[in-house]
């Protein structure tokens, strides 16, 4: 990979990252959907340099200082290392040519991280299986991962070399 691919990609990572925040902003000042809060992803990240990996649940684990910037930044760095999946996948050629369908069908591959990691790592169990309203969970998990795909796609367009 070379130094304009790899740039791309984080330029293309960081525009999806902000396509799936503005997403959130819709749901949260739109349709009256509470976003995640990356305070949670904060707080998790930096327990584990305490050695706890997995909480009861992580709203009721103590916060830590410094866990609002870490969860953005955690945030914002999985969504560039994620946007690097094309790359993988199709090779350079994806970031001169990117597709609709596979940026969509990264974004919902990306649902592994939440469902499987994240989610149960918090206390909600795989896929929010110990939330209370855990379809709808769910489904604004896949729509936010839909908005990041689609944001991997308008990134990666706008800025093809």
């Amino acid at each position: 990979m070379d130094m304009d691919t790899f740039f791309h990609a984080v330029i293309t990572g960081i525009g999806a990252t902000l396509v799936m925040d503005l997403w959130s902003l819709f749901q949260k000042y739109i349709i009256s959907i509470p976003p995640l809060k990356y305070a949670l992803v904060g707080r998790w990240v930096l327990w584990m340099f305490k050695g706890k990996f997995r909480h009861n649940t992580i709203v009721s684990t103590d916060s830590v200082q410094g866990e609002i910037f870490t969860g953005w930044i955690f945030h914002y760095l999985t969504g560039i290392l994620f946007a690097f999946i094309p790359f993988l996948l199709e090779g350079p050629d994806w970031f001169h040519e990117p597709f609709l369908v596979t940026a969509l069908l990264i974004g919902l591959l990306t649902l592994f991280a939440p469902f499987m990691i994240l989610q149960p790592a918090f206390g909600f169990g795989i896929a929010a299986s110990r939330t209370p309203r855990q379809w709808l969970a769910r489904l604004l998990s896949v729509l936010t991962h839909v908005a990041y795909g689609l944001g991997l796609y308008i990134a990666a367009f706008a800025i093809r070399f």
